[in-house]
């Protein structure tokens, strides 16, 4: 009997979880408000450059950088997200009302273990760091062939990592 006691309180315990969960999601939502309104300050930037005939320097760096930005943050608060769901999924319940929706195949949110768990969340963490990269390649100054040099082989590597991280979890 206290044993099953035990047992019983063990596995309550489990809904500890959600406080990860509520607490991912709201992070989630911060970061899509935070990156709109980063992507609305942007649109306000290039909208005032036009109408005053103004062309500030570095304007497309600047653009450009603020558009990259606000991915950077769209992606990180889908982390969140797949963080939350994939948490919920396997320590509380399936989401039923996903599973109800036959209309639409979303299997992206769809976890049935850690390691899918890590593996989209790593995807995705790898992808933020591609964008950081080449936000900051934006605003990078190349002062002779050397740099340029580093530079190609930098996006070379990218492309390279991209491509065998795109054959991970595919079976042949």
């Amino acid at each position: 009997m206290l044993e099953e006691i035990f047992e019983r309180a063990l596995w309550g315990t489990r809904f500890m979880v959600l406080l990860a969960v509520i607490f991912g999601l709201i992070g989630a939502v911060s970061l899509f408000i935070v990156a709109s309104f980063d992507v609305y300050d942007t649109a306000k930037y290039v909208l005032m450059s036009y109408i005053n005939h103004a062309h500030p320097e570095n304007f497309h760096e600047d653009v450009v950088g603020g558009i990259i930005g606000a991915v950077d943050l769209y992606l990180i608060g889908v982390v969140m997200l797949l963080f939350s769901f994939g948490l919920y999924e396997l320590f509380i319940s399936d989401i039923d009302v996903a599973r109800e929706d036959a209309t639409r195949e979303n299997k992206i949110l769809s976890i049935h273990s850690l390691d899918q768990l890590k593996d989209k969340i790593s995807k995705v963490i790898v992808m933020v760091l591609v964008v950081g990269f080449f936000q900051k390649v934006g605003h990078t100054q190349y002062n002779g062939a050397l740099d340029m040099l580093y530079f190609a082989l930098s996006i070379t590597a990218v492309a390279v990592g991209l491509y065998f991280l795109g054959k991970v979890g595919h079976k042949h």
